[in-house]
Parts: structure tokens; C-alpha cells; sequence
């Protein structure tokens, strides 16, 4: 009997083993199948194959985690529910606003049929936007709409502590609900964990309607994490927007000393504009619960405010991949004389590189801005090994001075302006849902340039040779870093 069990022992040992390699090597050929088919980007098509084929076991877990960057969402891309009255005012509106921007800017005409193309979306005219420099000036602002809401609130965030600030708008929200106020909040799956209690708990506690955007299976906090749904949307009584890149959280509030302060700047939107802002909104909102948002309570005929010509630009890895980064490329072949980016994040991928150099070529004066300190180190130092390239090129770029600069904006020709969520990185430009606004209009680049100017006083400005000097060990550690920025 012994003599018998102990061969068959070993033969269903080697049948588990040969199963065991038989299915690893299936789900290696699967995935490199799925590498190849659904990535865009080169560099990270080879990173990702390189690490399925080196390291089965780990590559797979980090791909099926990581590196899954796209999801459809064709069944809830649904016109949003409006008036007649409503939609006829958006086409009227967006003709005027071609009409103003061919008789203004005649040179950026084509930046603004790139943008009618990419996004689909409506440049609308008769706009007013309103900057508001971190939560100082931002989250009172907000309040205050949030307090005199009358109908309807949509409120999406990455971020929302419940710390000082987060209190200050749980109970606004509060006050708006017991009101008789429609209120939806949609927080980011990921965001939500930097908080604790997590605030869509605390929320719901408090009888409001609360989403959370493609929560993930490990209940871990990664800000590498993809698929984040990285906008900052406000909308009141769908006439009033906010947007930007503020989270709500109590470091905004630089005037009472935070332990990690966190610059920023955040806008306010009055005009037609704002429809876009509820509709981008919306289509999350369907995304994460289910629920149409439609009638006039959100989406109601909305008056001319100001004489900017403005767009909301939705990006995401969805049906809107790609949209953003290609809006950028656009923006910097049409500029004339200047380009100002201020971005925290700066990881250009090769075309974005080759075409500011060459925008520098042309003798465009390229500025760009960055935190002297970053609160990502992998990402500083992955920057830092790129800056000898863009020098290189001929643009020049400037490390701010501390705290933390969170603000992401860019400015063209003294006229054209893009403010809202997404970095110069891969994983806002490829990864993530972020929204931006296009601008055009003198006056508010004008106080952006004002604005630009102040972070230029006390700036750092590096130079080409400045980065060749650095230590060995430095240059290679960056060196190593900037191997990473598919993932970063």
C-alpha cells in the first residue's frame, strides 16, 4: 500500500505544478494580448509587456491593478434632460461666440475649432470667471452660494476631509437639504480614504445624497491608483459653477498656518458655461448611481454674464481620452509670442516635449513653473531628470517658493487661457477624469499673468547646465524615477 500512495502522491504533484505553469502562461499571453490591443502609448505598452513576460506573477497583479486604464461609458453618455428654451439659448450662444472669437482673435480661430473637434462641447460667449486664490478666498465663496442655493447643488470633489473645512461644507450642505434643496455629492473612490471618518459616510448619516466614483477593491488609500475621477465641479441651482484644483481640506487655508499648507487657485463661473459644468457633473453622476439629472432645477436657461469666451473640456480614459493633452499641443502650435504653465506635477511625455522645444525654436518665450518642493517625491525627481530636455529646447523654467503650489494653469498669447484639475503628468493627461476650461479673454488673462508674476518674485530659475552639474548618484536616481512616469 505505502509503496503504491507514494508514486501517486508525486504524479498529482506534478499535475498541480504543470497546471499551475500552464495557467500562469495563459494569463501572461491574455494580458500581453490585452497590453498590446488597449494601450496607446508606446512606452507604456513595452513597460507593462516587459514586466508581464520578467515577473509573471508580479507583473499580472500590477497590470490588472494599475495599468487597466479604460472604461466605457457609452450607455450613460445621455443628453442631459433640458428646455427646449434652454438648448435653443446653447446654439445661439455658441454662434455668437465663434463670431466673437473670429473678430478678437483671429489667430486662434483654429484653437477654437480644434476645441469644437476634440470636445464636441459648445464655446460659449457671454461668461464672466472669477479667480479665487486657495481655500482663503475660494471656500467662502463657495459657502456662501452653497447657503443661498434655492432649487439644486452638485458638488464633486477627489478630495473631502472631514477636518475644519470639510465640517464647514457638511454643514452647509446640511442647512441646504433641510431647506428643501435638491443636494448630490460625488466623491472620488480613493479620495474618500484620506479621510477619517470617510466623509460619504458622514454624509449619508446626514440624509444626503451621496455617490462615490469606482471604488476600489483594496481598501488601501494610492494616489497611483487609476481611473480617479480627479475633477473639482461645484454647481448651484445650475446657474452658478466652481471649479479648479482645490480639494476640500483644511490646508487650503493658508491664513491659519496649516501644518501642511497647500497653494492653490480655484474659479468661479457665471453664464452659459456653467450648463457644461452641471452636464460633466451629471455624466459622473449617472456613471457612480444611476440617477438622470434633468429639468429645469439643473439645467435652467441661464443669462449672459460678462464677455468671456469660454469652454468646458471633459477628459477622461473614456470616450474623452486624450482630449486635454491634445487641446495643450494645439494651444502651443497656435501661440504668437508667449506661453505661461503652471502645472505641480511636470512629466511631458515625448510629444508634448519635442513640441514645446520646438514652439521655443520658433522664439514663443516658453515660462514654466513648478514647486521648488513637491509633496510627491518620485514625481520631483522624475521632473527634475526631464528639465535638461526642456532646457535644452529653449524654454525656460522657474521652481517656486514654498508652500506647496497645487495651482495648474496656462496662458497664451497675453489671451487664451486653461485652468481646472489636470497636471502636465501622464496620469492626468492619459489616467484620470479631470476638467479643464478653455478662455479667451484679455482681461482674465491679464490678472492670471498678474498672478503668474507674483510666483515669479522669489522663483528659482534653472538652467540647462544647472541640472548637468548635479551629483551622480542624484542624476541617477532621477534618471531611475523618470523610468517610472508611465505609471506616475
Amino acid at each position: 500500500m505505502d509503496s503504491f500512495s507514494l508514486p501517486t502522491l508525486s504524479l498529482l504533484q506534478h499535475l498541480w505544478i504543470y497546471a499551475f505553469i500552464a495557467a500562469q502562461l495563459t494569463a501572461v499571453l491574455l494580458t500581453s494580448i490585452h497590453i498590446v490591443l488597449s494601450n496607446r502609448d508606446v512606452p507604456s505598452t513595452v513597460g507593462w509587456t516587459g514586466l508581464v513576460l520578467l515577473a509573471p506573477l508580479l507583473g499580472l497583479v500590477l497590470y490588472w491593478v494599475f495599468g487597466v486604464n479604460r472604461i466605457q461609458r457609452k450607455a450613460h453618455r445621455l443628453r442631459p434632460e433640458t428646455s427646449l428654451q434652454s438648448e435653443a439659448a446653447s446654439v445661439v450662444a455658441e454662434r455668437r461666440a465663434h463670431h466673437v472669437l473670429q473678430v478678437r482673435f483671429p489667430w486662434l480661430a483654429s484653437l477654437g475649432h480644434l476645441g469644437d473637434e476634440l470636445t464636441g462641447a459648445a464655446l460659449e460667449s457671454d461668461n464672466r470667471i472669477t479667480p479665487l486664490i486657495d481655500g482663503d478666498a475660494a471656500y467662502p465663496a463657495m459657502l456662501e452660494a452653497i447657503d443661498g442655493a434655492r432649487h439644486s447643488i452638485a458638488l464633486s470633489t477627489y478630495i473631502f476631509d472631514y477636518d475644519e473645512a470639510g465640517k464647514r461644507f457638511v454643514a452647509a450642505l446640511v442647512r441646504a437639504r433641510q431647506r428643501g434643496v435638491a443636494v448630490r455629492v460625488l466623491i472620488d473612490g480613493v479620495g474618500q480614504r484620506y479621510s477619517r471618518p470617510p466623509t460619504p459616510a458622514v454624509l449619508r448619516r446626514q440624509g444626503i445624497e451621496t455617490g462615490v466614483f469606482l471604488p476600489p477593491f483594496l481598501p488601501i488609500r494610492n494616489q497611483y491608483l487609476n481611473l480617479r475621477n480627479h475633477r473639482k465641479i461645484l454647481v448651484v441651482d445650475g446657474r452658478i459653477g466652481f471649479t479648479g484644483g482645490l480639494n476640500i481640506r483644511e490646508g487650503a487655508l493658508l491664513e491659519q498656518h496649516p501644518s501642511h499648507p497647500v497653494q492653490d487657485l480655484h474659479f468661479r463661473l457665471d453664464g452659459p458655461v456653467v450648463r457644461e459644468l452641471t452636464a460633466a457633473f451629471g455624466l459622473d453622476w449617472a456613471f457612480s448611481t444611476g440617477e438622470r439629472l434633468g429639468g429645469d432645477r439643473w439645467y435652467p436657461v441661464l443669462e449672459p454674464a460678462g464677455s468671456t469666451l469660454a469652454r468646458c473640456v471633459a477628459d477622461g480614459p473614456d470616450e474623452d481620452f486624450d482630449v486635454i493633452r491634445r487641446l495643450f499641443l494645439g494651444a502651443l502650435s497656435a501661440a504668437r509670442s508667449r506661453v505661461r504653465i503652471v502645472t505641480p506635477y511636470f512629466l511631458p511625455d515625448h510629444t508634448l516635449t519635442t513640441v514645446l522645444n520646438v514652439t521655443a525654436l520658433r522664439g514663443i518665450d516658453v515660462q514654466i513653473l513648478i514647486p521648488r518642493e513637491n509633496n510627491l517625491r518620485f514625481v520631483q525627481w522624475a521632473s527634475e531628470a526631464q528639465a535638461e530636455h526642456i532646457l535644452d529646447g529653449g524654454s525656460r523654467m522657474f521652481l517656486t517658493r514654498p508652500p506647496f503650489d497645487h495651482t495648474k494653469l496656462m496662458v497664451v498669447d497675453d489671451v487664451w487661457c486653461c485652468v481646472g484639475s489636470a497636471n502636465w503628468d501622464p496620469r492626468s493627461l492619459r489616467l484620470n477624469f479631470e476638467l479643464n476650461v478653455e478662455c479667451y479673454d484679455t482681461a482674465l488673462a491679464a490678472r492670471l499673468n498678474g498672478l503668474i508674476d507674483a510666483k515669479l518674485d522669489g522663483a528659482i530659475e534653472i538652467r540647462a547646465a544647472d541640472m548637468r552639474a548635479r551629483r551622480l548618484p542624484v542624476r541617477l536616481r532621477d534618471g531611475f524615477a523618470r523610468l517610472l512616469t508611465p505609471y506616475l
